[in-house]
């Protein structure tokens, strides 16, 4: 796991500043900072940097990155890790192979000259992103993984590609614009992004599952994108069952394999511990796997609505595992908020995000530098009330009168803590999201909601901007409609909540962003691409059968869960909300006081004062409902992002900090 940057020039006589490339490293120092690498192809105009995390080969000299082939053709930066590679550099050795480091990384070198990029990809097994320069072709190539578990951005300026790990990094280049544009913030605003964008002008994200492809030609890029994997379900008419076993023992199987593949490194490997059956699941497979007893983390909530400590221990006490608590007060979380927006890049809408950020922290001084984590499986197997929901509605026509009242108690019960943030207060329909899945799914609908608030919250200047903008629209138009096709209902909903909210939120706010904050690698099982297409596989009544959601997950893991969590509904791992708590509504406000003052909004003109103080207004009136408050609480820490992002992003002379903290870590060249 690491920290990549790179340079592509357009004008291959124009020169690379290899201290730039290395100040591109040293402002991500936190994802890599056990050593940095550069490489620059002068007569190409070509330069990558490397900022490295010791995980596999903890030879510095030897696996230190970027990687230059044996012929001087290719030039390589990854970030990531792949598994089931020592497998693969055995065959490639075997057939006439030679490797100079014993890093996973180097196969790149040796499988792209032998099969070409597209064929190159179904070897790749985990969670990258990886820069590819080709002198023969001319051609730079950014992939990222199947879930986009790694991130990666790119900009085009002033004639050059510019690509890194994080937005700072290209910040960190003086001709790179730090501006937001207004469809951004308001996607900010309403917590969902538009797959693929960034609130910052020019600066996009490599979708999942795609490399993008720059070619010069005569002084000139043409670039394209590719898709190399999705999540693709199957037809409704291509649909077959087969015994119910057999689906539990495949996903046993499956799951173990990739549970199995993420505890190789040449460092101790810990799971972080939650009172769900998805971390519960990981823990048991990783305990089953090894002799020693596994650490395992938990993060605990001083509010016992929210507070999984019990369960999480008993899960722990049953497999022998050596546990770790870490109790957070909830009022303490918006102390390190500013910081932890420093690293997400983007607005959040809960602190779960800061009290993650805390634990990767935890877990990183207490000697660990990879965790095995539980996210995916409500992605894979149904998990999110907003499944059951959709499953419910658009699903199963077939119900009876007393079945559809009984189900229409549950989804009332059900996860009612979590309405106004997982689930919409009222239904919504987004005419665009309609045409085109034949509903708008429910995990949409609640920051659809959000963003009724979203233009009446920015400077008016904005406001024009997206005046008569569909935030729907723009979704619907950035999802492919061939993968949503034929499909039945409960496969649409978990497919779009997999190209927005798992990508756009889990992966990054809760995952990557805040557990590299502390140079943490994290791996998911869970999204394992060989897990993944077998579970495409399992049958909607597999996935959520009854009121029972991730009914095969549960079955399959029975004999490592404990009765309680076995027989659980679904509980969403949350930190509490601002209104939740006297204490932390008061911390709330005094962190609006410095970034929401009149004074403040009118110095970054993203927000519109007026439109600010109706909202908290709104949200202290005494008429105002619960499920209300949830959503306003969510759309109050983005407005508070939003003019964080502005302190750090655009306030903050990026390309002098990056110098400074190349010369602070003796990063010179």
């Amino acid at each position: 796991m690491c920290g990549i940057a790179g340079i592509f020039h357009s004008d291959p006589s124009k020169p690379i500043d290899p201290q730039l490339l290395v100040n591109m490293a040293a402002i991500q120092y936190h994802r890599g900072p056990d050593g940095f690498g550069y490489q620059i192809l002068k007569d190409r105009a070509v330069g990558f940097s490397h900022a490295r995390l010791s995980i596999i080969d903890l030879n510095e000299q030897r696996s230190r990155q970027p990687f230059i082939s044996a012929d001087k053709q290719l030039l390589l930066a990854h970030n990531g890790e792949f598994y089931d590679y020592k497998r693969i550099r055995a065959e490639l050795t075997l057939d006439g192979a030679r490797f100079a480091t014993k890093s996973d990384s180097e196969m790149i070198l040796h499988l792209y000259p032998r099969y070409g990029l597209e064929d190159m990809l179904p070897y790749l097994r985990g969670e990258f992103a990886f820069a590819l320069y080709d002198r023969k072709k001319d051609r730079l190539m950014l992939v990222r993984d199947r879930f986009g578990v790694k991130p990666l951005y790119w900009t085009q300026s002033h004639g050059s590609i510019i690509f890194g790990s994080e937005l700072k990094v290209l910040f960190a280049h003086p001709e790179v614009p730090r501006q937001f544009n207004a469809q951004g913030i308001y996607h900010q605003l309403m917590q969902t992004i538009v797959p693929g964008t960034t609130a910052f002008d020019g600066i996009q994200q490599i979708k999942p599952g795609y490399a993008l492809i720059i070619e010069r030609h005569h002084g000139k890029f043409k670039i394209s994108e590719q898709k190399y994997w999705d999540m693709d379900f199957p037809l409704q008419t291509e649909r077959t069952e087969r015994d119910e076993q057999e689906y539990v023992e495949g996903v046993r199987e499956q799951l173990l394999n990739a549970t199995q593949l993420r505890l190789e490194a040449d460092v101790p490997v810990a799971c972080y511990l939650s009172g769900g059956i998805d971390s519960c699941s990981t823990l048991g497979m990783a305990s089953a796997s090894q002799q020693s007893p596994v650490k395992a983390f938990t993060i605990g909530f001083d509010d016992s609505d929210y507070d999984e400590t019990p369960i999480a221990t008993e899960m722990a006490e049953s497999v022998g595992a050596d546990h770790d608590v870490m109790l957070l007060n909830a009022d303490h979380l918006y102390d390190n908020f500013v910081e932890t927006l420093w690293h997400t890049e983007r607005t959040i809408y809960n602190t779960l995000g800061v009290a993650k950020l805390l634990m990767s922290r935890h877990v990183n001084k207490a000697g660990y530098k990879v965790v095995v984590t539980g996210e995916g499986s409500d992605e894979l197997f149904g998990g999110y009330p907003a499944f059951r929901r959709d499953m419910f509605l658009h699903g199963m026509d077939s119900l009876s009168s007393t079945e559809r009242a009984e189900w229409e108690s549950i989804l009332a019960e059900g996860n009612k803590l979590f309405k106004g943030a997982m689930l919409a207060e009222n239904e919504i329909h987004d005419p665009a999201l309609d045409r085109l899945i034949g509903f708008t799914p429910s995990c949409l609908q609640p920051w659809l909601a959000a963003s009724a608030h979203s233009a009446g919250l920015m400077h008016t200047d904005l406001q024009h901007q997206v005046k008569g903008y569909l935030p729907g629209t723009a979704i619907a138009e950035a999802l492919d409609g061939d993968m949503l096709a034929g499909r039945h209902p409960l496969d649409k909903a978990q497919y779009v909540w997999i190209k927005t909210m798992l990508e756009g939120q889990i992966l990054t706010w809760g995952g990557d962003r805040v557990d590299m904050a502390n140079s943490m690698e994290a791996r998911p099982p869970f999204l394992d691409h060989h897990l993944a297409e077998y579970a495409t596989q399992l049958p909607p009544s597999m996935r959520i059968k009854g009121r029972t959601e991730k009914y095969v997950l549960r079955e399959a893991m029975k004999g490592v869960l404990p009765k309680v969590l076995y027989e659980r509904e679904k509980f969403a791992f949350m930190a509490p909300p601002a209104h939740t708590d006297p204490k932390k509504w008061a911390a709330m406000k005094g962190l609006a006081d410095e970034y929401l003052s009149d004074t403040a909004i009118e110095d970054t003109g993203l927000l519109d004062r007026t439109g600010v103080r109706a909202l908290f207004d709104l949200h202290e009136d005494d008429a105002t409902p619960t499920a209300t408050q949830v959503q306003l609480d969510a759309v109050i820490n983005h407005m508070l992002g939003v003019q964080v992002l502005h302190q750090h992003f655009v306030a903050t002379d990026i390309p002098r900090l990056a110098q400074q903290r190349a010369q602070q870590y003796g990063w010179t060249v």
